[in-house]
């Protein structure tokens, strides 16, 4: 272990510098087998960009995770969603690496992590060591792959952030992901952009043909098109090794030559990634699950990828029976591109298919903050919650509200009231507000009670209904009964479910004593391992109770013996 007062000295001094120039052997990977990609960095997810590489462990679960350089764990997170459970290293020259969705964390790192966990009696938590408490070297054993939180399968997120805390393309810093494969293109939409505007006879959004030429690139069909006009695309890149549709490093788009816009996935903020969803086509995906990112930026959409821009990716055609030519060159980080050509003649047309449009009661626009209230029910819609001004259609019918339908995006929370005056006092504090799903079945979204008001925040628009929950989660043990001898077991697993408002907390003793579970929510299991000495020999009396998101409760209790 490297002396603590140099590392110190190191790591003032290389703080000071700037990071400007990105190093290329700083850093080594963090998996000692060959990296193929389950995702790569930037790659379009829901609500966000991908912010690291995501490093398959070949279907498994227990390989061995290494320091990325020398530094300090300066951050361990464990939550039963997102990363599950994460280790954050800062480095002497100002970067974090951050390694997500670990099984377990190794030698001094899981005896200080367990040691708090027992001590706050929780075991989702967060912990910020000082830099002396916690020091590794590089290619040192801190942690072992696992496959928690939201995770799809087995693998390693693996992400390097600046000193500022915005994730960073980590190939960019030497991280050698095998490429041969060029940029995949799989749509192509146009669009009109003004009252003005026509595309082949319409003002909507047309989905354009392409075909790939001998070279390999694309030609799309002829467009006929006049006044601002903009392109979406979408587009996939695959590494070596694996079939992912993982994300793609650069567009660049040119109208005659002249470049009007370029796209990198260098860098991003975390305060930004979600207006990924004004950059989307966010109606399409929701209705096709189809994701295509435009090329032309649209008001309240800050995004930093967008390196450069002309009149923000709009084309202005005004040149009546000319004709022009734009391409669309998608590059990976290690050089391959595809480029797509889309010939178009500019004319105005005559007879317009018309956009269809409607107007309600509600019109939501992006710079103020507004209110409604609809039969029972209240809602509050903060400024920015919209990026455009839409009207939307918001019905109630007794406890259920339509809020229109998830085609529009929402930027910022929703809150949702509801006056449950109506029920009875005993089943108030039972209730909740659920999204209604393509099924008709309720997902919880918040009961939070404060006098006659229900309420609760979304974030995306869709169908809504109270809910109300009298019936406890159920707890099925998967290893002992009552009274049984269990000394050959390693650890013990519960199932644990709710099917209407959700678990909430859960907490176990053994002889009274806290007894930290582990909590796998993608397949409801709790775990307990024997290994952190709560128990003795002899008689050990156990005791659960599993709590619902509207304080339901169940207690499963029994006795088991070990030697």
């Amino acid at each position: 272990m490297q002396n603590i007062f140099s590392f110190f000295f190191l790591l003032i001094s290389a703080i000071a510098l700037a990071q400007d120039e990105i190093p290329q052997d700083y850093f080594i990977k963090p998996l000692k087998i060959p990296t193929v990609l389950a995702g790569s960095f930037g790659e379009l997810r829901s609500n966000h960009f991908h912010s690291g590489l995501d490093i398959k462990t070949q279907g498994r679960t227990g390989l061995d995770v290494v320091a990325s350089a020398s530094g300090y764990v300066s951050r361990i997170k464990i939550s039963h969603y997102g990363y599950g459970k994460a280790l954050y290293i800062t480095h002497p020259n100002g970067y974090v690496t951050v390694y997500g969705h670990l099984d377990a964390f190794a030698g001094a790192v899981d005896d200080y992590v367990k040691a708090r966990q027992y001590e706050a009696e929780s075991y989702e938590i967060e912990l910020f060591p000082n830099p002396d408490e916690l020091p590794v070297d590089q290619g040192q054993l801190v942690a072992y792959s696992g496959n928690t939180g939201s995770s799809g399968g087995p693998h390693v997120h693996f992400e390097i952030r600046d000193k500022n805390e915005r994730p960073m393309n980590a190939q960019l810093f030497g991280v050698d992901v095998p490429d041969h494969s060029a940029p995949v293109i799989n749509d192509l939409l146009v669009y009109a952009l003004s009252d003005t505007s026509t595309v082949n006879n319409s003002r909507n959004k047309v989905r354009l043909k392409f075909t790939k030429q001998p070279d390999g690139n694309f030609l799309s069909e002829k467009v006929t098109a006049y006044g601002p006009i903009g392109f979406a695309i979408g587009t996939i890149d695959r590494q070596d090794g694996a079939p992912n549709s993982n994300g793609i490093y650069k567009i660049e788009t040119r109208l005659n030559g002249s470049k009007t816009l370029e796209v990198e996935m260098d860098k991003f903020s975390f305060a930004e990634t979600r207006y990924l969803n004004r950059m989307i086509d966010y109606a399409l995906f929701e209705s096709e699950r189809d994701r295509v990112q435009k090329l032309f930026i649209e008001r309240n959409n800050p995004l930093s990828i967008f390196k450069m821009e002309q009149n923000k990716g709009i084309l202005n055609l005004s040149k009546e029976g000319g004709s022009a030519l734009y391409t669309i060159k998608i590059s990976d980080l290690p050089g391959n591109t595809t480029t797509l050509t889309v010939p178009i003649t500019i004319q105005k047309e005559n007879t317009v298919n018309p956009l269809i449009s409607k107007e309600t009661p509600y019109l939501v626009q992006p710079e103020t903050a507004q209110n409604f209230e609809v039969g029972s029910w209240s809602l509050f819609i903060p400024k920015g919650a919209f990026y455009d001004d839409y009207y939307l259609d918001i019905k109630a019918n007794t406890d259920a509200l339509h809020l229109d339908q998830d085609t529009i995006p929402v930027h910022e929370y929703i809150r949702l009231g509801y006056d449950v005056s109506a029920f009875k006092p005993q089943d108030r504090e039972r209730l909740y507000i659920g999204r209604v799903n393509s099924r008709g079945l309720l997902s919880y979204e918040g009961a939070t009670l404060n006098g006659d008001e229900l309420s609760a925040t979304v974030n995306s628009l869709g169908d809504f209904k109270i809910g109300l929950d009298t019936t406890g989660p159920s707890i099925e043990s998967l290893d002992f009964k009552d009274g049984k001898w269990i000394s050959e077991l390693k650890h013990i697993d519960f199932k644990i479910s709710d099917r209407d408002s959700g678990i909430k907390s859960y907490r176990a003793t053994i002889n009274g004593k806290f007894a930290l579970l582990e909590y796998e929510y993608k397949n409801n299991r709790l775990r307990y391992f024997f290994e952190d000495g709560i128990s003795v020999s002899g008689a050990n009396d156990f005791k659960l109770i599993v709590t619902d998101n509207v304080g339901n409760s169940t207690t499963f209790s029994a006795t088991f013996y070990r030697k």
